[in-house]
């Protein structure tokens, strides 16, 4: 559970010691975003985007292998926060390509589903973070704040419907995976991954290399 963050003197010396001895958690950041979620409220009722929404998040098979792992949720977006020493003990999903191929593999069955009108088209930013502590300001809720969070919701704006957009530095330890594992660095979704990108973000102070994969 996360370190509770909650003093009444805004001078403490306290919670200088406190936040001091707090540890980083690394980890595997993801913002889940339903396109068009917004536009199809004004279009018809709560049985028929209720329903959409319902299907769509059940079908987000992360979500349900990480349920108290689903930190926060703002709108029809969510964000999902892995920590390594968590991810190291699940028996299915326990490394950084199975993460990225379980993502990959859930849009592409979205967007292939033959019925129509079942489930509704998603966005992912995937960051590797490591500037990133697992606090709370809110008693009994689990959380997670840091700079690398920052980063992956910006790398939010780079994504469209049906796309993955992964930073470097997650791609890095999908890399190393795949070679543990005696694979190409080709190998599964990662043979339809782009070239390197780098921007600028707003409020980051170094460049931010990133990939784009489209499903």
């Amino acid at each position: 559970m996360a370190f509770y963050i909650h003093f009444k003197d805004p001078n403490s010396e306290e919670i200088v010691q406190y936040l001091s001895s707090i540890p980083k958690c690394p980890g595997t950041c993801f913002f889940m975003d339903i396109n068009r979620s917004t536009d199809m409220k004004y279009e018809g009722g709560l049985a028929d985007w209720g329903r959409k929404l319902n299907n769509t998040f059940n079908f987000l098979s992360l979500l349900n292998d990480f349920p108290q792992y689903i930190v926060k949720g703002i709108g029809d977006e969510i964000m999902l926060f892995i920590p390594d020493d968590v991810l190291k003990t699940k028996s299915a999903i326990n490394s950084y390509y199975k993460l990225l191929e379980e993502i990959y593999a859930t849009l592409f069955n979205i967007r292939q589903y033959p019925v129509a009108d079942t489930f509704l088209a998603c966005k992912v930013a995937i960051h590797y973070c490591t500037e990133v502590y697992n606090i709370t300001f809110f008693e009994g809720t689990n959380d997670f704040y840091g700079s690398d969070i920052d980063l992956t919701a910006r790398l939010m704006t780079k994504c469209l419907e049906n796309r993955i957009v992964l930073s470097e530095k997650f791609l890095n330890k999908v890399h190393k995976d795949v070679r543990a594992m005696g694979l190409p660095d080709n190998a599964g979704c990662l043979g339809k991954i782009s070239g390197r990108f780098m921007e600028n973000f707003k409020g980051v102070p170094a460049s931010t290399q990133y990939r784009i994969i489209d499903v």
